[in-house]
Formats: C-alpha cells, structure tokens, sequence
C-alpha cells in the first residue's frame, strides 16, 4: 500500500473518530501516549488498511476499556502479595532489556508456565497489567530517550517443556491472546522462538499456512536457544536469561532466580508492583478479590487456529500412545 493510500486511510479514520462521544476520546488518550496517528496505523494494519473495519475495531476497543476500567487497571494491586507471587510463577514472563534500537524485549516460558496457582481473572488482570504498563509507562520512557515514537516490543518465546498437557490451558492462553489482537493490535515487532521441542515444530507447520502474511513474517523460530542470532539485535545483559548460554533452557526454578525477569524479585516486576500499589494508595483503592475483565468474542479466523492446534495435539497424543494430559496409556 502506498505512502498516499496509508495518509488518506489514516485520515479518514481521524475523521471518524472525531465523530466519537468523549468518554471514547478520553480512554483513547491512554492508548496513543501522543501519538495518535500511530495508534490508528496499528488498527489499520490489523485490518488490512480496511478504514470502516479498522473504525469498528476501534470503537469496541474503546468500549471495552471502558466497561473494564482499564484505565483505572493499574491502581489495583492483586493481592496479598503471595497472590501475586504466585501467579508470576506459574505466568513466565518479563521484561529482560531492549534492543540496540531501544524496543523493549519481553521474553515468555510457554511450556512451563502452568496457570494453576490463581483464578482465570487473576491471570487476565496481571496480563492486562503489564500491557498497560509497558504502553503507558516503558514506551514512552524509551520514545522520550530515543528522541522518536517507539510503540512496539520484541517477545522471546521458550518452548522448552511444551508437552502435549500445553493443551489443558489453551482456555486461558486463547483469552489472553483475544484480548491481545482485539485491544493490543500490532504492539509485537517480532515473535522469536527458542528451544523449539519437535511437539511446536508439528504445530507450527498447520497454523502457519492458516496465518495472516503480516503475522507470518513476525515470527522467526531460531536454532536452539537463539543466542548468536538475538545478539545481533541486543546486547548481552538484555538477553532473556534462557537464551544467554546455548543448550540452557528455562528450568522449574527460574521463576525463583533474581536473575531470572520472570521472578518478582527482579527489577521490573518489583517496579511494577511497588507502581501499582502506589496508585492505589493515592486512589485508596486497595481491596482484595480480582478484577473481573470481560473477554471479547474472539476473531473467527483465530477460532480456526485454535482449533487446528488442538486437533494436532490429539493427533501428537494419539501417535504417541499418551493423552492430553500427558499420562502415558498402560
């Protein structure tokens, strides 16, 4: 799509959302950080430059924030504290550094993280959490230190540990993925895969033809832990601690390593939560209980791949002899 075809479509959708009632261009304030025009290209892209498409997108986006409180989200703390412990162990994933460019990398254990110790809404909530955080807080921390609008991040996902049992959390992982591509458009730059088990490569191979072309040039699955070819993007300190040292995989206890950014005691949870419980002071809000954030009604087509992962599950689980739960038949 060409230059003049982008500014037209970005324009017209400018156009439409003036239209918008103003709770609507409040809540659309927290998701721009001052840069509007970027947040419309996002939408855009998410629907193929389609503009009454990428308005509707929009609009429920903003409607659903709205209906949620998240821009009251980050003033309400999960806890006790050993709540919230809990759930980063069972939920692998942080904020290890940046790249050379100063895009923030989030790295994420998808095979050992189990989702056992909390709620399904706890799980949502946190998720939401470091969403809102690293939009309203880190990016614009990094835009004003680069001295341009940086509104995307880099994910390293490690497969090590994915197992066929992967399929008994796939509820929570498509909520959390729904909230994502309906209300968090286009925010990742590059999906990197690491210490890929054969049961991903399997997997990989029926979703990917089901894929956008946009989404599929997002994702990179690397040899091993990655390490040699994530350098040349980021320095050593910003690697996730999975991928500084090859053939070093993720392991149980991570989540409990200072060094690990998957532990509360590293510094970017310890950040924000001390954040959260900070804002909530001044709002005196804290309470317990978890927020209960509605899921919106997921995209047919992400349905499809949903889908088409869990029939290769039980295609694996039937090959293999073992059930989804990864029991091994007598």
């Amino acid at each position: 799509m060409g230059a003049a075809a982008c500014d037209a479509a970005v324009e017209q959708l400018t156009r439409l959302l003036d239209q918008a009632e103003e709770p609507l261009k409040q809540t659309f304030q927290n998701v721009h950080q001052g840069y509007p025009e970027e947040a419309l290209v996002r939408f855009l892209k998410a629907r193929e430059w389609h503009v009454l498409k990428a308005h509707n997108m929009l609009v429920d986006s903003l409607n659903w924030r709205i209906q949620n409180e998240i821009d009251s989200i980050l003033e309400k703390p999960i806890i006790p504290v050993d709540l919230y412990r809990s759930i980063r162990e069972t939920q692998l994933v942080g904020l290890s550094g940046y790249s050379k460019e100063g895009i923030p990398v989030f790295a994420i254990d998808v095979g050992l993280s189990t989702y056992d110790k909390a709620s399904v809404h706890y799980y949502v909530q946190s998720h939401i959490q470091i969403n809102e955080y690293r939009d309203r807080i880190i990016l614009p921390m990094v835009t004003k230190k680069f001295g341009r609008p940086i509104s995307t991040c880099i994910k390293v996902l490690d497969m090590t540990g994915l197992k066929l049992s992967a399929l008994n959390q796939m509820k929570i992982l498509t909520a959390i993925s729904t909230v994502d591509d309906l209300n968090y458009p286009e925010k990742t730059e590059t999906y990197y895969i690491v210490n890929a088990p054969y049961i991903f490569s399997a997997c990989w191979k029926v979703v990917k033809p089901l894929l956008q072309e946009r989404t599929r040039k997002k994702v990179h699955v690397l040899h091993g832990c990655g390490r040699d070819e994530l350098l040349k993007i980021m320095v050593h300190s910003s690697l996730p601690h999975f991928c500084q040292r090859e053939g070093t995989g993720s392991s149980k206890n991570s989540s409990n390593d200072i060094d690990s950014c998957f532990s509360l005691d590293h510094p970017f949870h310890q950040e924000l939560y001390h954040y959260i419980e900070e804002q909530a002071l001044k709002q005196e809000l804290i309470k317990l209980g978890s927020l209960h954030v509605n899921i919106p009604d997921q995209d047919p087509e992400d349905a499809k791949i949903v889908e088409a992962i869990e029939a290769e599950f039980h295609k694996l689980g039937e090959q293999n002899g073992s059930s989804v739960n990864g029991d091994h038949k007598e």
